[in-house]
């Protein structure tokens, strides 16, 4: 069977448009990127809590540099309702286990999700640490670092002079527990019976923003 002139071209053509498909198409590889790397926000994380490498040993320099806050200790149980029950996760500033639905109970929380590759949250947290210091006592400010490299996330807490207690979730369980958006950052605004009163999935861009929300969906003015 003899094949066209117009045929050979087609087929050659076709030949050259799979060759860049397989050159452009994305490989699948580590999930992890180094300190400085931003690729921005809504990227998927590991299913892990924390990397095997982030040993307590290895994470001990970079908890003493990034100096963070105690993480609030449960008193009791959580709630009936919280959408936080039974999520425990490791304290970013000791390694100690946290049981997130006990631990904020009772009063308002801002839960900011966040990851270290994130750019829009790298502006976003020293406005959280400003209002934190603001609001003092009246409202729980917590991060929840949601990618499995612990050792980067200390790092750039320690690089935006951020002290902020947080816990370490590579495995992305409050972000799930609590329903918000596969996008980063995210804040959620938790009552003291452990339900959702807002999710805000959008970087803040000043203290008085944070302080604004946080009156108008719970109710407390700082």
């Amino acid at each position: 069977m003899r094949i066209s002139n117009a045929a050979r071209w087609s087929l050659a053509a076709l030949v050259v448009v799979a060759a860049l498909v397989v050159a452009i198409w994305p490989r699948g590889g580590s999930d992890e990127q180094e300190v400085g790397d931003y690729p921005g926000a809504g990227r998927s994380t590991s299913q892990q809590e924390r990397r095997a490498s982030d040993s307590p040993e290895a994470l001990a320099p970079l908890r003493a540099e990034a100096a963070l806050a105690p993480c609030p200790v449960a008193t009791g149980p959580a709630p009936d309702g919280s959408v936080l029950t039974g999520i425990t996760l490791e304290c970013l500033g000791d390694g100690t286990r946290v049981d997130l639905g006990g631990a904020l109970a009772g009063k308002p929380v801002l839960l900011n999700i966040w990851a270290y590759w994130c750019g829009p949250c790298r502006e976003e947290l020293p406005y959280l640490q400003q209002y934190a210091d603001r609001a003092g006592a009246a409202v729980t400010v917590l991060t929840v670092h949601t990618d499995s490299n612990e050792a980067n996330a200390l790092a750039r807490l320690a690089e935006y002079d951020v002290h902020l207690p947080g816990v370490q979730d590579g495995a992305v369980r409050v972000q799930a527990a609590v329903g918000s958006p596969a996008v980063l950052p995210v804040s959620v605004l938790i009552r003291p019976d452990g339900t959702v009163a807002k999710i805000l999935p959008q970087p803040f861009r000043s203290v008085d923003e944070i302080a604004d929300v946080v009156q108008q969906y719970l109710g407390v003015a700082a």
